[in-house]
């Protein structure tokens, strides 16, 4: 059921880059009729092919964004986390969402009337050059994964995925992992087998599993290992296995 947001709340979600370059004012319209909605885990927030009625903040937790193939299969588009928002561009089309979205966690999202935005829009344009904005940031973010399928081997994008978990500066890092590894595999375009066998090859470089949680010892040698092209890969894992 979704309740009226909290001043916590709203202070998060007046931090999304879709209200970035927006007077305080136009942020505080947008966000008036905002409401909040728990998730548990697995809980469907919108289907693909739904009429988009809002647009949505992640506050906590995960939540992830996929499509039903032709042939029927899933794809991952995108797993979103805390102080990232999504369908901002739907919201303002009137068109149906092209994805489904799906905690993959216990979450809490922020969810803001599409019918709001388009009134908001239509007295302030500005509003809708900056919802532009931040669907350009996804798009980028759709192009860095597709050129991470071309340019890395799988084994990569596993180490760049953990780095990208690990504190910014951290030398060594423990870590939890967000969410189950079969959905891992969907987000980084491998298969759950070739997951398992990433994992093993990762230990050389010093990163041990236990379960869900995950041990790196030198999160610098592996950010090195996930930049490598694929040749210099190809040698590192060989010199590694011997």
């Amino acid at each position: 059921m979704p309740l009226h947001a909290s001043a916590a709340d709203l202070d998060i979600v007046r931090r999304i880059n879709v209200f970035r370059g927006l007077a305080p004012p136009a942020v505080e319209r947008l966000i008036a009729p905002a409401t909040t909605i728990e998730l548990d885990d697995g809980d469907i927030l919108f289907r693909q092919a739904d009429p988009a009625q809002a647009f949505f903040a992640l506050l906590d937790g995960w939540v992830k964004l996929s499509r039903i193939t032709f042939a029927g299969d899933e794809a991952v588009i995108h797993v979103f986390t805390k102080g990232e928002s999504f369908a901002e561009a739907v919201a303002f089309t009137g068109k149906p969402y092209p994805a489904t979205a799906q905690a993959v966690s216990p979450a809490r999202v922020v969810s803001i009337p599409a019918a709001h935005v388009i009134k908001c829009i239509r007295d302030t344009p500005d509003i809708a050059l900056s919802m532009i904005a931040a669907t350009q940031v996804h798009l980028h973010h759709l192009v860095e994964q597709v050129e991470q399928l071309k340019a890395q081997t799988g084994v990569q994008r596993l180490a760049d995925f953990l780095v990208s978990l690990c504190p910014p500066d951290a030398r060594g890092c423990t870590l939890a992992l967000p969410y189950d590894k079969g959905l891992i595999a969907g987000r980084l375009g491998l298969e759950p087998e070739t997951l398992s066998r990433s994992f093993a090859k990762l230990k050389r470089f010093g990163v041990e599993v236990k379960s869900a949680d995950v041990a790196i010892a030198d999160v610098e040698r592996l950010r090195r290992f996930a930049a490598d092209d694929r040749e210099t890969t190809r040698t590192t894992l060989r010199k590694t296995a011997r």
